[in-house]
């Protein structure tokens, strides 16, 4: 029989999530237990737990999966629950039937509840019998790759192809031509196989230019059932979500009432209990179709709780003690003020493809105010590693009307410190700051519109940052040389008979420049570089940041050293240089010369050629898996293969060499 009372939570997971639901247990009196792997021995989220109970190596498979070892933890620890977060495994129905049969409560609904929405096609024929409205295609159990090339033909092109065990992105394709439906077909299964241990899709008629809309409920076991209203998760990139928020500029009071009353009836279909997400895709012309419901809470649950003034992880705990849910519907909508915001500040590089990046956070200090909120659990020193999720903090901004808060989020991106592992902080501020985003009128596909490849590649280093990455590498090595000799910083770098410029040659990615830098008065820098003469004006410094004056305007810059290399944060963008002022010229741009290197710590998944054989430029080498995602990794070149390093299943680091090909002239 299961517990229907405790005071101590175990959380299952790990990351920010882990972090908020101890903080919030705790607020509420529970005494807290944190789950670790051998990687997160010092993560934030076992620190701020009570308690702290390692599981295993790692990989997440032999750790945070683990179902044995989270039960045996929370046993361990005298836990009467366990909460699972998100992701992992808090949509698994073995797990939460695991948790039950040990005789401890699940901080979520019902195992039976899981296992009927955890499958998309069988959830989708679920929804359909509840009068739920839904996407036309297929969810049928034929899976092979006729049926399904033959059922997406029906449907009419262009078709979205799902994994219908999964989210997240993977496992999911977005086909337009008939000639590509087989390909894309067997390489979501892949993916999906992968990832959520299941190869089953679904094929459903593309809803194009639409919005995604999810609405938020909450279910009791007195039979409650209400929504928080909509939230809308429309800007996306490989359809995973980068911007949220509450409300939808797309929903009107009608609009909510019907999604509200649908997104419930889904709920009550399945008897559900705890929080939960019913996802919609909202057409132009105001009809929306169901998606998939996800039995858990959402990664962007904070802007609900902001514009509703609820804690959800509250209601949560008190919905898995048995006590009724805290206010009626119409109690739920009277809340409703303002608007908010969030964006997710991920590990990863948009110029890159946004390869997901590993390495140690050399600077971190969140943004604070009025309206902000910041969901993270990021330290200084921190190694983020290639296991988990790249998503590191979540940035949430308030207001009393859209625009406050969207305003509120670009000054909070601004003071965002994240310095010593590439970010996307530059690309959600350039986002939330697009005029695009500014007037509400967009789609799933405002990225692809405003936000192609070609204008990401526009996000480089100007001269102007270049100046002042060579003004922080002189005054860093300025203050050190003082204080090695015992003199005064403003006395570096005077001559009482001529101006003598330091030379550097700075680096970033493929692009190099020289700089020759002069410095009057301890302060004032002028710079050369590309014919083009920069004067920087430090009126302050102060320990890894310093504050200046350039072309009239003052601005602060912050820095972080490691080694030869300078990261500067500056106007806007985050950029990390190498002094190669002593190093002899450069290589050719990556690639060229045949190496295919890792881009990060990570998992080799497939290699799909063995020495001799001949290659064509940006064919696919070798696969690898880093931050739960697949990237087929190629060269800009054709050539023959002179070598393969590594195998299948292999775990590699940053920089490790994969493939080496001979060039040959296409």
């Amino acid at each position: 029989m299961t517990k229907t009372r405790f005071d101590k939570v175990l959380v299952a997971n790990r990351g920010e999530i882990a972090v908020r639901v101890i903080r919030g247990a705790k607020r509420l009196g529970y005494r807290t237990v944190a789950v670790y792997s051998e990687a997160d021995a010092d993560a934030l989220h076992v620190l701020e737990a009570d308690e702290a109970v390692c599981i295993g190596p790692a990989p997440a498979a032999e750790s945070y999966l683990r179902i044995d070892r989270i039960i045996d933890a929370a046993r361990t620890a005298g836990a009467q629950a366990i909460h699972p977060g998100y992701g992992f495994l808090s949509e698994r129905e073995a797990f939460a039937q695991a948790v039950q049969d040990a005789g401890l409560v699940f901080v979520g609904p019902d195992p039976a509840s899981i296992e009927a929405m955890g499958n998309k096609s069988a959830s989708k024929i679920r929804m359909i019998a509840a009068g739920v409205p839904c996407v036309p295609g297929y969810q049928g159990d034929d899976q092979s790759d006729d049926t399904l090339v033959a059922e997406a033909s029906r449907a009419g092109l262009p078709v979205m192809i799902k994994a219908a065990a999964g989210g997240g992105g993977r496992g999911m394709r977005l086909v337009h031509e008939e000639g590509a439906l087989l390909e894309n077909i067997r390489s979501a299964r892949s993916e999906a196989e992968n990832a959520f241990g299941s190869g089953q899709l679904l094929v459903e008629k593309a809803v194009m230019d639409a919005r995604h809309v999810e609405i938020q409920v909450f279910g009791d076991r007195h039979g409650n059932v209400v929504h928080l209203g909509e939230r809308d998760c429309s800007v996306q990139r490989r359809n995973q979500k980068v911007v949220e928020e509450a409300p939808s500029p797309a929903v009107d009071e009608a609009l909510r009432a019907k999604m509200g009353a649908a997104a419930v009836a889904a709920a009550k279909a399945v008897n559900y209990v705890g929080a939960g997400t019913v996802e919609f895709m909202l057409a132009r012309d105001g009809a929306f179709y169901f998606l998939e419901m996800n039995t858990r809470l959402q990664v962007e649950h904070p802007v609900t709780e902001l514009v509703y003034d609820v804690d959800l992880v509250e209601w949560q705990l008190r919905v898995a003690q048995g006590e009724p849910l805290p206010m009626t519907q119409d109690e739920v909508l009277a809340r409703r003020r303002g608007w908010a915001i969030e964006v997710r500040l991920c590990a990863e590089d948009p110029l890159q493809n946004y390869l997901p990046q590993t390495g140690t956070v050399l600077g971190w200090r969140a943004p604070s105010g009025a309206g902000i909120r910041v969901d993270s659990y990021l330290q200084e020193a921190q190694r983020i590693s290639p296991y988990y999720d790249s998503m590191q903090a979540k940035l949430i901004a308030w207001g009393e009307d859209r625009e406050t808060a969207r305003s509120r989020l670009i000054h909070a991106l601004d003071e965002t410190k994240l310095l010593g592992v590439v970010s996307n902080k530059e690309y959600l501020r350039r986002i939330v700051a697009h005029e695009a985003f500014a007037g509400g009128d967009f789609s799933t596909g405002f990225i692809g519109q405003h936000f192609p490849a070609e204008a990401v590649a526009q996000m480089q280093p100007d001269l102007r940052h270049f100046a002042l990455a060579a003004v922080a590498l002189y005054m860093d090595d300025a203050f050190a040389l003082a204080e090695a000799h015992g003199l005064a910083p403003e006395f570096i770098g005077w001559h009482s008979s001529h101006e003598s410029p330091a030379d550097y040659r700075l680096k970033w990615r493929e692009q190099t420049r020289d700089l020759d830098v002069l410095v009057h008065d301890g302060h004032v820098f002028t710079i050369v570089t590309d014919g083009q003469t920069i004067v920087v004006d430090v009126v302050r410094n102060l320990a890894h940041e310093f504050h200046y004056v350039c072309d009239g305007v003052q601005g602060k810059a912050r820095t972080a050293r490691d080694g030869g290399s300078m990261w500067l944060d500056a106007e806007g963008a985050v950029y990390c240089y190498e002094d190669v002022t002593l190093a002899p010229v450069a290589a050719a741009a990556a690639g060229s010369d045949g190496r295919l290197l890792a881009h990060s710590d990570g998992k080799v998944v497939a290699v799909h050629v063995q020495v001799g054989d001949v290659v064509a430029k940006g064919q696919t080498l070798a696969v690898l898996e880093a931050m739960k995602m697949e990237f087929q990794l190629a060269l800009p070149v054709s050539g023959k293969v002179t070598a393969v390093s590594v195998e299948a299943g292999q775990q590699v680091k940053n920089r490790q060499l994969l493939v080496e090909v001979q060039p040959q002239d296409d």
